[in-house]
């Protein structure tokens, strides 16, 4: 079984459903995902994202937060919402049976949210206990210290819940007009599964999606940036130290070489026990529990981050160490052994990847979504397996902005 890709036009727009039937489980589980619509889109009301989709999990106007609640859970249905960086998705499942009636709270949700003072205030003080709680969760400022660090001046520095001083500042008309321009047909992909067919899934949704105004079409746009070797300190009343970094890597989401990134990284920093970094740090020198880092490649931009923990009197020491790793990965690359490992374990546990619907039809979201297409998985792992030593090194090599580490570390 796999998810296909098909359309279905709704307003003159044709919109992509990526979609698979499963018999096996008398379910419903649907997706609107309206891509250009997450936290990259607040610009100066840091937070908006973020609050537009939590009206979105307050109910109706007409029913409110409570008795909207009551009914899905007295029906086992879920519907939720969440932003990511550049989506805003509306999730919604149940048991087949009722899914007509879950429909139809979907259809009256997207007619008449909650937009009420009483809702907003609600969620206004929901996300700033969420922040307040965070200023002690040392990862999460670490985490946050380095985006604002290494992506300085674009939505990337941007934390996805905004400040405390920012989402203040935003009403019910800011919400209202965010939610307007992003739930739109054209920035509209369905993605969809269970025991029913296309067919009925389409004649169910039509009407639905009927009441979303088309929207003007916006593809994503490349956001580009470059490390620096620089650190910044934040002294807190830490037991350990939290050492986060990473730089720019050159790359875009269809890149023909993206598959020895992917080795490259495995074998660097993201295949826990047996990777550079934890053997280094951890099993040689104890210096932390755990250390990773990934390649991550993505539409809108491409990175290398990593993290660890050690103790604050050796903090120097662990990112001394990340510093001469880096560099003499990049200079003289991987051993034989080392290539032969990340590709056993690659491809061994690509079967793992696509258990699940879910994991199924969100591998086919992303896919589409980074303009791949859907046979992408099995002719990397083809050329994951053809990969030669001399190949995968000369293109390490040649990413030398891989050098050019930022840090941010939190300690005592």
């Amino acid at each position: 079984m796999s998810a296909t890709i098909k359309h279905i036009n709704i307003n003159n727009v044709d919109i992509p459903v990526i979609f698979e039937e499963q018999k096996s489980l008398p379910i419903l589980n649907l997706q609107l995902i309206f891509k250009n619509s997450g936290y990259i889109k607040d610009k100066d009301s840091l937070g908006l994202a973020n609050l537009s989709s939590k009206i979105l999990n307050e109910g109706t106007k007409e029913l409110g937060a409570t008795k909207f609640a009551e009914k899905l859970d007295d029906n086992a249905i879920t519907l939720h919402s969440a932003i990511g960086f550049e989506t805003l998705t509306i999730e919604l499942s149940s048991l087949k049976e009722k899914s007509t009636l879950a429909l139809e709270l979907l259809d009256s949700l997207l007619k008449s949210p909650n937009y009420s003072e009483k809702a907003l205030s609600k969620v206004k003080t929901l996300v700033t206990g969420s922040i307040k709680r965070k200023e002690n969760d040392f990862d999460d400022v670490a985490s946050k210290g380095l985006n604002a660090l290494l992506y300085n001046g674009t939505p990337l520095a941007n934390p996805s819940n905004g400040t405390i001083e920012t989402i203040s500042k935003i009403n019910l008309k800011d919400i209202k007009e965010f939610l307007s321009n992003s739930l739109i047909l054209n920035n509209l992909v369905i993605v969809a599964g269970g025991d029913i067919t296309l067919e009925e899934l389409a004649k169910s949704i039509t009407p639905i999606l009927k009441e979303l105004k088309a929207g003007n079409k916006e593809e994503t746009s490349k956001i580009e940036f470059t490390s620096k070797k620089e650190e910044k300190e934040l002294l807190k009343p830490t037991e350990q130290a939290y050492i986060y970094f990473g730089s720019n890597f050159n790359a875009n989401s269809q890149d023909e070489d993206n598959y020895k990134a992917k080795v490259a990284s495995f074998i660097l920093g993201g295949s826990g026990f047996g990777s550079r970094l934890m053997e280094e740090i951890r099993v040689k020198r104890g210096l932390a529990y755990s250390a990773y880092s990934n390649i991550n490649i993505n539409k809108s931009y491409s990175s290398f981050s990593g993290y660890l923990q050690t103790k604050n009197e050796s903090y120097k020491e662990a990112r001394d160490i990340v510093i001469s790793l880096v560099e003499e990965f990049v200079k003289n690359g991987v051993t034989k052994e080392e290539l032969e490992a990340a590709k056993n374990f690659l491809s061994g546990s690509e079967p793992l990847r696509t258990e699940t619907l879910a994991q199924r039809l969100n591998r086919a979201f992303m896919l589409d979504f980074r303009g791949l297409s859907q046979d992408y998985p099995k002719m990397e792992i083809e050329k994951i397996q053809n990969l030669t030593l001399e190949d995968l090194n000369s293109y390490i090599k040649t990413h030398t902005e891989l050098n050019n580490l930022t840090f941010f570390v939190v300690r005592k």
